[in-house]
């Protein structure tokens, strides 16, 4: 097939990704905040589900009009977690007729990796809105991942903006990674660490080739943090290259990444806009590395 898309099902946003004889055309997203309420409930709630729904019909009914052959889909940490996303998945099926994979945090991280640096030896950090994947990779061999049940959501539902709950939260959930040794660069990739690779460049407009490849110290990532967290959300909201429907999640999401480079003495990271999108699709065999 010449013309295909797949659709990340994410628990902040759904991503759509146009390809066109194996070449990526374009990214859109839509945000709405699918994991909601999971930190309280096993449940995904009715309005995030509708709103979930409602984006992947938009997607499909363009792409659709646009010639796309093929829809595929995956979904991550929010409906693999939630005692109603088969429901969820079932539902989206009866309704676009397309087919969610539902994926394990380990296969997440494994396409997260793929996406960022193919076969090359590094790390990959993704926050996501309800997991964050760290995975390591030398010789081509994955030598350590690990799925953590915390993202932006999650931080948001359980501290709101409150810095010192946060800091408390991620400090204690970050013991988790245990003591490792990262050899190679450390690579960042998911909502956050794009946001963040487009604020310290003082991009209008995000751009992904602009935002690939940036390297970013860990006290820069902290500066961010500090600044983000004295803003009102209206402000955060109002910085041009900032989804305004970011702006709630962003400060909590910078602040545990730089927990996570403190911990485990990541000196800077890398950012990516390649990410899990294109490892799913090469995975599949839809895309060459």
């Amino acid at each position: 097939m010449n013309n295909i898309a797949v659709i990340d099902v994410g628990s902040n946003s759904v991503r759509l990704m146009k390809i066109a004889d194996g070449n990526v055309l374009y990214k859109r997203i839509k945000t709405t905040r699918l994991g909601e309420g999971l930190a309280f409930s096993r449940c995904l709630k009715p309005e995030a589900i509708e709103r979930t729904i409602n984006a992947i019909v938009a997607f499909v009914q363009q792409e659709k009009a646009n010639g796309v052959e093929k829809i595929y889909g995956y979904a991550t940490a929010a409906v693999r977690s939630a005692e109603n996303g088969k429901e969820f998945v079932e539902k989206v099926f009866s309704t676009t007729g397309v087919e969610i994979e539902i994926i394990s945090g380990l296969e997440e991280a494994q396409i997260g990796i793929l996406g960022a640096i193919g076969k090359n030896d590094g790390a990959i950090i993704d926050i996501g809105g309800a997991s964050t994947e760290l995975i390591l990779q030398k010789d081509e061999k994955i030598v350590y991942e690990k799925s953590l049940n915390i993202g932006v959501v999650r931080i948001k539902d359980l501290c709101a903006r409150d810095r010192d709950s946060v800091r408390v939260l991620v400090r204690q959930t970050v013991k988790e990674y245990g003591s490792i040794k990262i050899d190679g660069g450390v690579y960042a990739i998911g909502g956050t660490a794009t946001t963040i690779g487009a604020l310290v460049q003082g991009l209008d407009v995000y751009d992904a080739k602009l935002v690939t490849g940036v390297k970013i110290p860990k006290l820069e990532i902290l500066a961010l943090a500090d600044k983000l967290f004295s803003m009102p959300i209206e402000e955060i909201k109002s910085i041009p290259c900032v989804d305004p429907m970011r702006a709630d999640v962003l400060a909590g999401g910078v602040e545990w990444l730089y927990t996570i480079m403190d911990e485990l003495d990541i000196k800077e990271i890398i950012v990516s806009d390649g990410d899990n999108l294109e490892g799913y699709a090469i995975s599949r065999g839809l895309m060459k590395e």
